[in-house]
């Protein structure tokens, strides 16, 4: 079978190099799933920096999300069990964790509507408590990671402001129905965040920028207010200054969703039963802005670590689906 291998640390489209190899074995309780769509996360640019917190034994294949088809013929969304991921013909996963794939959404759109929106939902609802009339802040709103969250924010009844770079992604979080869009090249963002609440601030900041998102966050979250941490695409850790914190009576909730599939896999399962349905009502939809073939998948892996790219990017082994 073909597979996308790292055999050493470094930038995606140095690094990533397309092999063929072994089908991997199943190991106790685990399944082989035939892949039908991968999608594109950020994670997999770190995997392949080495920087993320999981490091598997080189060579590895990336990929950290899969749409596919058990042997059994059940189609499903799954997590690969690393060193074997997403980006290859075959992967083995947890039979455990196996998620049935919504039939409302193709194969592109059911791999995407795992990771990223199961953080989205978890973080919104069960850390940050989003209420229905409460503004929420989304930072990198016409990413992958932020498109999830405007879409059940809007979902959840909540005021949402995108955070974007540049006209092309404001437009794009416009379509996602933003009620607000800030463009931070333009635009100054803490000003535009106070005038839009009447001087409050956000009630919630969805944040997986880190760096001087973070900090700006602070400078507009409202009293009470929740800024939920998911990620860095920026680079930078900001360091959480607590007596600022205090001042402003605002919260800091971090969310690492993996931790889930271990300490509440249940709730994973419920999460996914409740995304189901918000799919088949056409509530939320996985923005696709790209669906590529299998020889394309360090370019895109590589244009999602630099930031250039919108929604999601999929990668479809074989037949386009």
């Amino acid at each position: 079978m073909q597979a996308w291998r790292v055999h050493r640390n470094g930038e995606p489209g140095e690094v990533m190099r397309l092999e063929e190899t072994d089908r991997p074995t199943p190991g106790d309780g685990q399944v082989l799933v035939e892949v039908r769509a991968a999608n594109v996360n950020f994670p997999d640019a770190l995997l392949c920096r080495g920087q993320y917190q999981v490091r598997p034994p080189l060579p590895f294949t990336p990929g950290v999300e899969v749409c596919g088809t058990t042997e059994d013929g059940r189609r499903v969304l799954a997590t690969p069990a690393l060193p074997h991921g997403g980006f290859a013909d075959c992967v083995v996963a947890d039979e455990a964790a196996l998620l049935p794939a919504p039939d409302a959404l193709d194969d592109a759109e059911a791999a995407a509507l795992h990771v990223g929106y199961q953080t989205g939902w978890f973080g919104l609802h069960r850390r940050a408590h989003l209420q229905p009339g409460e503004t929420l802040l989304v930072h990198a709103a016409a990413g992958g990671v932020g498109s999830a969250a405007v879409q059940l924010g809007k979902a959840a009844g909540a005021k949402v402001i995108g955070v974007v770079g540049g006209p092309d992604k404001a437009a794009v979080a416009r379509e996602l129905g933003c009620d607000l869009v800030i463009d931070r090249r333009s635009e100054d963002i803490v000003a535009a965040v106070k005038e839009a609440t009447g001087g409050r601030g956000a009630d919630v900041v969805y944040d997986p920028v880190g760096g001087d998102a973070y900090t700006k966050s602070t400078k507009c979250v409202a009293f009470e207010g929740r800024i939920l941490v998911v990620g860095f695409a920026s680079g930078v850790i900001p360091t959480a200054a607590l007596n600022h914190a205090l001042v402003k009576n605002y919260s800091v909730l971090g969310l690492h969703w993996g931790l889930y599939n271990t300490k509440d896999p249940a709730a994973v399962r419920a999460c996914h039963e409740e995304l189901t349905k918000l799919a088949e009502q056409g509530i939320v939809k996985p923005l696709i802005s790209e669906r590529v073939a299998m020889a394309d998948a360090a370019d895109a892996v590589q244009r999602v670590a630099d930031g250039t790219s919108t929604g999601r990017i999929v990668v479809l082994p074989g037949r386009a689906r």
